[in-house]
């Protein structure tokens, strides 16, 4: 018996295709005059997922000093109800 030998040119295995993710820039520090402010309710929905929670710095690309102040700020807005403590609302009619 013979052994053949298998071609394997267009085979695309784990290792040859892989995902690298463009590191993000904090858009705080390349734009100075953003300023965070609990009051732009609007620009806070942004780093907030649906579900209401506060999403990570790898998904928004802020730097660590940003991320502190956004979630202060995030905090503040839901203590005053600017924004909601969760993304959905609650209805008599959904039980």
């Amino acid at each position: 018996m013979a052994e053949e030998e298998v071609e394997r040119g267009n085979e695309s295995g784990p290792s040859e295709r892989r995902y690298f993710a463009k590191p993000k820039t904090c858009q705080f520090c390349a734009d100075k005059s953003l300023n965070i402010d609990y009051k732009k309710a609007d620009m806070l929905r942004r780093f907030v997922t649906d579900d209401g929670k506060i999403r990570p710095r790898r998904q928004t690309g802020t730097c660590a000093r940003h991320q502190r102040v956004l979630a202060g700020a995030i905090k503040r807005a839901r203590h005053i109800a600017l924004l909601p403590f969760t993304g959905e609302r609650w209805d008599e009619n959904s039980r």
